[in-house]
């Protein structure tokens, strides 16, 4: 707020400009609106206490298998001192309370980067802009959400202290009572007059580690209805007079639907009905399958203009992008001058497109009754996706009621909101609640897939080895800006970031590059990016971009080392100077898994990488079997994700991040063919299963430091580690991604 004055402003857009980044940046304060049912008292904007003892947390973020909802909840029960048998979730409303300021920065903030970071925050906040994206949960809601904890627990305190006559500071809270030498109440009995009690001017927070719920490995609270099977997703709702959904469409947002066979599909048995716009086509029926049955019927005929990309014309493009201007993300030193006359060190790598292929296709089930919607649905942006079915409709935002789901899996592509605006079309045309779901085929073929990406890497090394001069150039689309204006068409900070920044927009894109300027010391180093233009969507996968620009780092220091002739784990220690955690995460790594040194024929690869605030080391273990099978023996990871609040949590996310990082690395990724992906089903996709999913160990390093993210953290570093691995089980350095064959 200090920076932004009324000559920065006016400077730097104008009397108009200025006028509206100060209105956008006015704070505004923001009621609680949190339902509550017969016998529930409400705290604020996250809790609330029924009469029976049941502590009820609003949790902001999806629950997509990441643990958020267990996680968020333990920092609550843990400033409340409650039972966490007593301890329950729901899905927080639709609110400028639950903004995600910090995830939005991270998938949008390049398309608004000349708008000051105080306006955006709170544009975003004031949008309620919910998102559950970049490692963000704990980071942006850790400190609220022990706010109301603590909030709470005063309140109960304060009531029980009236009732006992008593210092309300002398009484504390354990395991849902308030408690006061001998004497003890239940939450339950004090939550409706504790509401009406007043907060001191300073919120006590719990201090010491005696009886802390914090740092605990709590069981998960999304775990028995998952593993008894009573956990509803979006495909669990039933309504009455429901029909079933199935949908074909274009293979860009542009394409046109030419034709359709309506006559054969209105013959197929179950048909309820067919609905068609201008690039899409659905059939609904009294089950899915008849629905898709009734779909292929019709036979949809689809015309797009412009020549669609295929796996060549994807490869034309980086290449094209490459030998253009690029725009300079970070630098220090003069390469340039570094590079003069010199010996250089080079080498170039590729990452082929990579798919989400979550568990769950995009599916929302809605209903149109007397004027407004209703919208079940598993989105990481729940505002986004209401106001993309409100649009679609053509009724405002208010108009439309959105239960947020649980999600099977996502991985980002819950982020798209397509499926929300087709069913609410579909709900208001059907006049009947309707349940759309789209194929594993229609999935895939519409995915919007991790941006192809390619690196022109060079080094110059001195005669000890160390780097001198380091300059990366990465060809990649621009999917942060392509983020922010397919998911915000209308966001007035997206225009107004224009009239600011004007031709100055077109620089370095810094999602679709995060993580690429590397963790070492180096005296000389540019990151360049160069935007691909291709018309190929992309968005968001877990990792992000850190995914390929790791990949690009940890093989070429990898590829450093050997020219130097070092051992490659101490080489990277020897160059990270003053970054203590990743030089401890590689020796933990290294320890636990017996680095031999990664020699020829030993099959070892290491790699690290730091992002949202946390730090990892890999090592891997792997070798090709006859017929070129590659195999991922066994992967060892050091993490250090600052303080922990539920370590098996954080355990299983760097598991899980683990694993998908090997089915990134050697699984089949993403192929095209006339503009369309060539895999469509999961037994194209050579994912892992268990019986070749490696042997997997994951060391936390205690630390108390504040919590980073992890549930993207496992990614970036797996596939340099097994290129890495390959490369020293072979002989062969494997460039590409997914590293199945040397190209």
């Amino acid at each position: 707020m200090a920076a932004l004055t009324r000559r920065s402003l006016l400077v730097s857009g104008g009397v108009g400009a200025g006028l509206l980044v100060g209105w956008a940046v006015w704070p505004r304060r923001y009621l609680p609106a949190l339902p509550a049912a017969p016998g529930e008292t409400v705290f604020g904007a996250y809790l609330k206490i029924g009469r029976d003892g049941q502590v009820i947390v609003a949790v902001p973020q999806t629950e997509h298998g990441q643990g958020a909802w267990s996680v968020l909840a333990q920092i609550v029960a843990d400033e409340l001192g409650a039972d966490w048998r007593t301890v329950g979730v729901e899905a927080a409303p639709i609110s400028p309370l639950y903004a995600n300021p910090l995830a939005a920065d991270a998938l949008f903030g390049t398309a608004l980067s000349h708008v000051p970071q105080a306006v955006r925050d709170e544009a975003w906040t004031r949008d309620a802009l919910m998102l559950t994206a970049a490692s963000t949960s704990v980071r942006r809601f850790e400190e609220p959400l022990r706010e109301a904890g603590a909030a709470a627990r005063v309140l109960l305190c304060k009531a029980a202290a009236r009732r006992w006559d008593a210092d309300w500071q002398e009484c504390d809270t354990a395991g849902g009572f308030v408690v006061n030498g001998a004497r003890k109440l239940r939450f339950g009995e004090l939550a409706e007059a504790a509401a009406k009690e007043a907060l001191p001017d300073e919120l006590p927070l719990r201090i010491g580690e005696e009886g802390r719920l914090s740092g605990q490995p709590l069981p998960r609270l999304d775990a028995p209805a998952k593993t008894d099977g009573s956990a509803n997703f979006v495909a669990d709702i039933r309504l009455p007079d429901m029909v079933f959904a199935s949908i074909r469409q274009g293979p860009r947002a542009h394409s046109r639907l030419l034709s359709v066979n309506r006559a054969a599909a209105e013959r197929v048995a179950g048909v309820a009905g067919i609905v068609q716009t201008d690039h899409w086509v659905a059939a609904a029926g009294i089950t899915w399958w008849a629905a898709n049955r009734a779909l292929d019927a019709l036979a949809p005929r689809f015309s797009t203009d412009g020549a669609l990309p295929d796996d060549a014309a994807i490869a034309r493009a980086l290449d094209a992008a490459l030998a253009g201007d690029g725009h300079r993300l970070a630098g220090a030193g003069d390469v340039d001058a570094v590079f003069r006359d010199a010996k250089l060190v080079e080498a170039e790598y590729t990452v082929a497109p990579a798919l989400h292929a979550a568990v769950e296709t995009p599916a929302a089930t809605a209903q149109w009754l007397n004027g407004r919607l209703e919208l079940w649905i598993a989105t990481q942006a729940p505002s986004l996706a209401r106001d993309a079915a409100a649009a679609a409709i053509g009724v405002s935002a208010d108009k439309v009621v959105l239960h947020a789901m649980q999600a099977g899996g996502s991985f980002g592509a819950a982020l798209e909101v397509d499926v929300a605006a087709q069913a609410a079309v579909l709900a208001q045309r059907l006049r009947r609640p309707v349940q759309l779901m789209w194929s594993r085929g229609e999935a895939l073929l519409n995915d919007r897939a991790r941006a192809p990406a390619k690196a022109r890497m060079r080094a110059r090394l001195a005669a000890n080895g160390a780097i001198l001069g380091w300059h990366a150039q990465i060809a990649v689309a621009a999917t942060g800006r392509e983020l922010a204006a397919r998911l915000m068409p209308g966001d007035a900070l997206r225009r107004l970031s224009g009239v600011l920044a004007g031709p100055l927009l077109g620089g370095a894109d810094r999602y679709a590059m995060s993580g690429a300027i590397p963790p070492y010391r180096l005296p000389a180093f540019a990151v360049d990016h160069h935007p691909v233009a291709i018309d190929l969507p992309t968005g968001h996968l877990r990792g992000g971009a850190d995914g390929y620009t790791a990949f690009f780092t940890e093989c070429f220091i990898d590829e450093l080392a050997r020219a130097a002739g070092s051992e490659p784990m101490s080489y990277r220690i020897g160059m990270l100077g003053g970054d203590p955690r990743l030089a401890r995460c590689l020796t933990t790594a290294s320890a636990l898994g017996g680095w031999g040194g990664g020699v020829d024929g030993s099959g070892q690869g290491i790699a690290c990488h730091a992002m949202a605030g946390s730090a990892i080391a890999v090592l891997a273990e792997a070798h090709v079997e006859e017929g070129a099978r590659i195999v991922v023996d066994r992967l060892v990871a050091a993490v250090d994700a600052g303080r922990a609040i539920n370590p098996d949590v954080v355990r299983q996310q760097i598991e899980g991040g683990l694993v998908f990082g090997t089915a990134l690395a050697t699984g089949a990724g993403a192929s095209y063919r006339d503009g369309l992906a060539t895999r469509r089903m999961y037994g194209d996709l050579a994912l892992p299963v268990l019986a070749t999913s490696p042997e997997i160990t994951v060391e936390l390093i205690a630390s108390s430091g504040d919590p980073g993210g992890v549930s993207d953290l496992g990614v970036p570093a797996v596939a340099p580690a097994i290129a890495n691995a390959l490369r020293a089980a072979t002989g062969e350095r494997r460039r590409h991604l997914p590293v199945r064959s040397v190209p």
